[in-house]
């Protein structure tokens, strides 16, 4: 009973340890975005992007407007939605406050969400790397594998990621995309098939490259979060020695009783389903953007300003990835060959990585996404995060 209490008691102290940083890290935010005029990070080029500049897409807004296509020019190359969604607050300013504040308390607002979702991600992750060590019969490293919430721990290293707190601060729209893959990658953890659909659609329509992540979701909703490979409960169960043909016999009947205690296999209901999702939420988007810029263009110049821009590389001002440079000196006649080049050696490494990591759905996740933000078109340090 004492012991049963002492471990309720640490689970009161640290739940209230973890809320005491979570609303540190806000009120720290709060802090920098009251007072941006000395940090000006929404000039740099790590932090703002033609495609997550919140300048931009004022200057969007504002041509939206006065009866223009906020595509025209070379200013606005993100979504009509999140236009529509963030405009009006870089107008309709809070009286006497800062410019932009009310669009900062909306990133802070998608980090805060962002991070509990990841501590629910890691608590699946963790209640199923206890389940595969008890069925491998580990059950001493299970106890202590508990004491340990990752969830938590990924929670407050997102909070507290210099490169997510300066994304914030830099009003940069990074926070509302990387909200978007987090909450695809909850969904598809808790086999919310239509959730995970939701998250990926729209992680997909904001920045294009997320569209890898399709394969670690099936796995996701297929197998269920991370685990073992489906051979070591096997090799687990029997280690034959080649010695004994009746124990060796045995120990292949052994086998055969116990198939009922191995991971469960692939399921495609919610892969179905999660299909299905993707296709109604991919219609939903497309009619919504649709009636968003019917007066202003157009859907064919959307995707031009949008996917286009991405895929074509036209602005060459300086960021963090190298294609800005050695596209301004590449010859004209070699650019298309090195852009067919540049893009298709991310889809180069996604079946490798897929036949190798089934088993880690969410490390397969990770590893698309490090991947990709290494190698896109206009990357951030809150992409390297």
């Amino acid at each position: 009973m004492e012991s049963k209490k002492a471990e309720k008691r640490s689970e009161i102290k640290q739940t209230s340890s973890f809320w005491v940083w979570v609303i540190a890290s806000v009120i720290f935010r709060l802090i920098l975005i009251y007072f941006p005029q000395n940090l000006n990070l929404s000039s740099r080029p790590e932090v703002s992007t033609p495609l997550t500049s919140l300048r931009r897409l004022a200057e969007g807004y504002w041509l939206k407007q006065s009866s223009m296509s906020p595509y025209s020019g070379s200013m606005y190359h993100g979504s009509p939605l999140l236009l529509s969604l963030l405009g009006p607050l870089t107008v309709n300013g809070i009286e006497g406050q800062p410019n932009h504040l009310q669009c900062g308390l909306l990133f802070v607002l998608a980090d805060v969400v962002s991070a509990m979702l990841l501590r629910a991600t890691g608590q699946s992750l963790q209640m199923s790397y206890s389940r595969s060590l008890k069925l491998l019969g580990l059950v001493q490293l299970s106890k202590n594998s508990e004491m340990l919430s990752s969830g938590d721990i990924a929670a407050l290293v997102y909070l507290w990621n210099p490169f997510t707190i300066v994304a914030s601060v830099g009003l940069s729209t990074s926070p509302i995309e990387n909200l978007m893959i987090i909450l695809s990658l909850y969904g598809a953890s808790k086999r919310l098939s239509s959730l995970a659909a939701f998250g990926w659609v729209m992680a997909t329509h904001l920045s294009l490259y997320p569209v890898v992540l399709i394969i670690p979701l099936i796995f996701l909703l297929g197998y269920g979060p991370d685990g073992p490979p489906r051979k070591l409960f096997l090799q687990r169960r029997c280690i034959k020695d080649g010695t004994n043909p009746i124990s060796d016999n045995f120990c292949q009947q052994d086998e055969l009783l116990n198939q009922s205690n191995l991971p469960v296999t692939f399921s495609w209901k919610p892969v179905i389903h999660f299909l299905f999702w993707v296709s109604v939420w991919s219609v939903y988007v497309m009619v919504l953007c649709g009636m968003s810029v019917k007066q202003n263009g157009g859907m064919w110049e959307m995707f031009k300003s949008t996917y286009g821009f991405i895929l074509t590389v036209e602005d060459l001002s300086p960021n963090m990835g190298v294609l800005w440079y050695f596209f301004a000196e590449v010859f004209d006649f070699f650019r298309n060959f090195f852009l067919i080049v540049f893009h298709v050696n991310i889809l180069f490494m996604i079946l490798p990585l897929a036949v190798r990591l089934n088993h880690r759905p969410c490390f397969l996740a990770f590893v698309y996404i490090a991947i990709s933000s290494m190698l896109k078109s206009y990357p951030s340090i809150m992409m390297s995060t």
